[in-house]
């Protein structure tokens, strides 16, 4: 429901944030109890008044308070870390960073606290929690790997030498291998390379677009790609969203600190999304939270629509129909039935004053009505409420055919409304050039996408409604 993988796409931000924000409570809750259970009992945990009457109450707002700063300045904001010495390097020197923070704070407004026995226990106690949940957090990260919800789902594009060289250094196991193309494929034994490479093989001369659909890739890394060798193949990847990397196979030695991959080979991005991390899961929440709010407000509108595509044209009453989503991966699209059951080509768009449509079929087309059961989607992790509006599979197609930057719209989920949409550009693309201005839309939308244009979207999607009608 949540496809959190996406998240994790590109960092770990997204549950960096999480831990450092779970560990800031965690901290309160544990100076709460220590403070409280050395002079009484279990039964008093609940008396906020005990609390405030002992030596830790504004210590313990203040410690937390300074140590979820320091840990946002000095953490990582990248990548999660599991070894101890990030645990003293961090979450330790964080704490000692916060004590010191708060003794001056006291000393420079006078507050009075005592430094007693009482003070060790409460700062053992919060080490040795602090500890066990360092450790619960590295089960929870490997878990997550586990799960393929943090691992990412590579495709290796390189010749076989340079395949066999990045399989036989030591990945981290979020790197998963799916498949690859091999460059020089026809110049080797190929049922040797299979006994050799336990994953599929493909070259040059494959359908690229199956392959991403088929093996739900995350991210392509070229290897070697500014050689000139990789030009053709280069061409043929770049056209599509997943992410792109080049790959260094050069061993440096990194002297000015630079990300490696593997600590050993340098990369940049050809090609990435913008849609991971913290703001990838607002997003998500976002979606989730309205999703079920206008389903509310709207239910009495489906239900009456459902009812009137009932008595004219009998059921189904809800229309499905296979669409592209992020990464290009298909899935069933829901819609209020606005066409009549007789047969007809369903990959005809339908115009204005279309024979095909039911009575009421040009309202629910006209006010975007039909789209309702969309939010359905949104729930089920395929749609976003904003992003490129989702096409045929057979259009996609054909306009990528037209068009090269056309399947780049597959950069996120496929929305409801977007920018295109709020800008003019709804219902049917009888002509291309009306597609192709729709993809530029889209483009801008993917290149410079934040929740606050989201929100912007949203609320001009209304105003849209009304003054562009669709067909």
């Amino acid at each position: 429901m949540f496809r959190l993988e996406k998240v994790f796409q590109n960092d770990d931000s997204g549950f960096i944030y999480f831990t450092t924000f779970v560990k800031t409570l965690f901290l309160f809750i544990l100076i709460y109890c220590s403070a409280i259970l050395q002079k009484n009992t279990v039964y008093d945990l609940f008396s906020i008044e005990i609390f405030k009457a002992t030596n830790f109450y504004s210590y313990s707002l203040i410690t937390t308070f300074f140590y979820l700063i320091i840990c946002l300045i000095i953490k990582n904001k990248r990548y999660f870390k599991k070894n101890f010495i990030s645990f003293l390097r961090e979450d330790i020197l964080s704490l000692i960073i916060s004590n010191l923070l708060v003794f001056s704070f006291f000393f420079i407004f006078q507050e009075k606290f005592i430094i007693n026995l009482e003070y060790f226990y409460v700062n053992l106690t919060v080490l040795s929690g602090m500890l066990f949940i360092h450790f619960y957090f590295n089960f929870l990260y490997q878990d997550l790997i586990n799960k393929n919800i943090i691992q990412k789902n590579v495709m290796l594009v390189g010749k076989y030498s340079e395949i066999k060289q990045v399989l036989n250094d030591q990945f981290n196991k979020i790197f998963v291998f799916k498949c690859c193309i091999i460059s020089d494929l026809e110049n080797f034994d190929q049922k040797f390379i299979k006994s050799e490479i336990k994953f599929p093989i493909f070259g040059e001369n494959d359908d690229i677009r199956s392959i991403l659909e088929y093996h739900s890739l995350g991210q392509i890394w070229i290897l070697n790609g500014n050689k000139n060798d990789k030009i053709k193949i280069f061409e043929k990847i770049i056209k599509y969203s997943v992410d792109t990397l080049n790959i260094d196979l050069e061993k440096i030695f990194d002297l000015k600190g630079e990300r490696l991959l593997a600590n050993k080979y340098k990369y940049e991005f050809y090609e990435w999304s913008r849609f991971f991390g913290i703001n990838l899961f607002l997003k998500i929440v976002i979606d989730k939270f309205l999703s079920v709010l206008f389903l509310i407000i709207a239910s009495p509108v489906l239900i009456i629509c459902s009812i009137l595509i009932y008595l004219e044209d009998g059921f189904p009453v809800l229309f499905t129909q296979n669409r592209t989503g992020w990464d290009g991966r298909r899935f069933k699209i829901y819609k209020l039935r606005s066409l009549k059951k007789t047969q007809f080509d369903k990959t005809q768009q339908v115009l204005k004053d279309d024979k095909r449509l039911l009575k009421i079929g040009g309202l629910l087309r006209r006010y975007s009505i039909d789209e309702l059961p969309q939010f359905f989607n949104v729930l089920n992790g395929d749609m976003s409420i904003v992003g490129p509006r989702p096409h045929m599979v057979e259009h996609d197609l054909y306009y990528s055919s037209l068009f090269n930057n056309f399947l780049k719209r597959h950069k996120c989920n496929p929305g409801l409304t977007g920018w295109a949409q709020v800008n003019g550009l709804r219902g049917a693309t009888p002509k291309p050039d009306i597609m192709r201005r729709r993809m530029e839309f889209d483009l801008w939308y993917l290149n410079n996408w934040t929740i606050w244009l989201d929100i912007y979207i949203i609320l001009k999607t209304f105003y849209a409604l009304i003054k562009y009608k669709g067909d």
